[in-house]
């Protein structure tokens, strides 16, 4: 995939719950270990973010990856 065809798309591959951090992880180019340790994180440590909540959004707003 080239640069120009980056897109955030849910994972299929490395999917926990939904595919959300595995996706985001791809399209920021980072392990999406860290991206779900430091979602977890946020969540737990701030008050004014609903992690759950979210979460739930981007997994429906965020279209799933069909060719992963």
């Amino acid at each position: 995939m080239s640069s120009h065809d980056r897109r955030l798309r849910r994972s299929l591959g490395d999917r926990w719950i939904g595919g959300v951090c595995g996706g985001l992880g791809v399209y920021l180019g980072i392990d999406s270990t860290a991206v779900r340790v430091g979602y977890v994180l946020l969540s737990i440590l701030s008050i004014a973010f609903p992690g759950i909540l979210v979460y739930i959004i981007l997994w429906i707003l965020i279209p799933e990856n069909d060719y992963d």
